[in-house]
């Protein structure tokens, strides 16, 4: 018996490999000159650019470098996450901006994966008209331009009645041509302390998660999470609250003048940009959902009505789980459009990046570096959600053994 036959290592090892013979017919020395040469072609190129620009820069006498973040911005901005001023530098107008694509963004990924979800499951379901209706909903959705939808949201907000006549469907909740407005609370330092204790809870709650499942792998024994869970997610926060006096002061939204006062206002060009990319996004979300579900093996729905589950416990329990692994991957692409669609704020007066970036360069004359600023905060964002999403595909994928 052969050396080659005793050693698995020896039988999966390919043929030694001959060295690079010095002759234009060796493939692979022919690979490597290809190789050599494209990457010389792009680096004379991308020289080639880069003095062409400087030169250019230097003739107009365009000022270079990022010395103007620090300048006096002098851009009034209607919608803030943070405080701000006019008065302020380019590099707070800026952050703004970021907060603004990030609250956009964060938001429209979670309403688009719930309407989307939902719209999906619909289409398949056995009710003849919800299935029509949503599937009337999707094809129409996905066949009309997004920036098309945003100025058809925005001139339906716009015509809305004026705060004295706005609409009231329910009590503390109004719609006009300002915005919608919602009640809300006085926040104070209380619920600040509270939330981060809610945040400390989640954390909590997932290491003792996966440390509870680790020993039921390890001794077979299942573990109750809930109690735990229950009591760093609503108890931790709720002692906190409590800790601090128990604060709640409700801030409704009231007509003072010509406007309204008090509450959490969504201006129209936020609530535009929202409704546009959530219903727009959902469309195509709702038939990766339906996919997935289609690819799930029909034997499970038989056995699992063998068992007498109900039809919405099969979903939830036993089709869904198996369907997220085809679902996933593609979903990511859809929270990586939506994020860069939201780029279409300025069509509606949205100040998002963009929109700020766009002004920046234009006051002070740095092209190159605004647009620099605008694919740096877009490509961090979209790296940031393809990181998370590759890792919880990664997670929820199933391991061959």
């Amino acid at each position: 018996m052969s050396s080659s036959t005793l050693d698995p290592r020896l039988s999966k090892a390919g043929p030694p490999r001959r060295p690079i013979r010095l002759s234009w017919s060796d493939e692979r020395l022919r690979g490597i000159v290809w190789q050599v040469l494209v990457v010389g072609v792009v680096g004379v190129i991308f020289y080639w650019l880069w003095s062409n620009t400087v030169h250019n820069l230097e003739v107009r006498r365009i000022a270079t470098g990022f010395g103007f973040l620090d300048r006096e911005a002098g851009l009034p901005i209607g919608e803030t996450l943070i405080d701000y001023d006019p008065t302020d530098t380019y590099r707070r107008a800026l952050m703004v901006g970021v907060l603004n694509t990030l609250k956009v963004a964060v938001v429209g990924v979670v309403l688009a994966t719930i309407l989307g979800t939902l719209v999906g499951i619909a289409r398949l379901s056995q009710n003849w008209l919800l299935s029509k209706i949503a599937g009337v909903y999707v094809e129409l959705i996905r066949d009309l331009p997004l920036l098309l939808q945003l100025l058809f949201w925005y001139t339906i907000l716009q015509s809305l009645p004026p705060p004295r006549q706005a609409l009231n469907p329910v009590d503390g909740v109004f719609l006009s041509n300002r915005g919608l407005l919602l009640p809300f609370i006085e926040w104070l330092p209380a619920h600040s302390w509270a939330l981060v204790a809610l945040v400390a809870g989640l954390i909590g709650t997932f290491l003792y998660s996966k440390a509870m499942r680790a020993r039921q792998y390890a001794d077979g024994q299942p573990r109750k999470i809930w109690p735990a869970a229950l009591g760093l997610m609503v108890g931790l926060p709720l002692l906190v609250w409590i800790a601090y006096g128990a604060p709640f002061t409700p801030d409704v939204p009231a007509l003072r003048g010509f406007n309204f006062r008090g509450g959490i206002a969504m201006t129209p060009e936020y609530f535009a940009l929202l409704l546009g990319l959530v219903t727009y996004t959902a469309g195509f979300i709702a038939e990766i959902v339906r996919a997935g579900i289609l690819a799930v093996n029909q034997g499970q729905w038989e056995a699992a009505q063998a068992l007498g589950m109900r039809r919405g416990d099969i979903l939830k329990r036993i089709v869904l789980p198996q369907a997220l692994r085809v679902i996933v991957p593609p979903m990511t692409s859809q929270y990586l459009n939506l994020t860069k669609n939201s780029s279409l704020a300025v069509a509606i007066g949205y100040q998002d990046i963009v929109s700020i970036a766009n002004t920046t360069l234009n006051q002070t004359g740095q092209a190159i570096e605004g647009i620099a600023i605008i694919m740096l905060v877009y490509l961090t964002i979209s790296l940031s959600i393809s990181l998370f999403m590759n890792w919880y595909n990664a997670k929820i994928a199933l391991v061959e053994r």
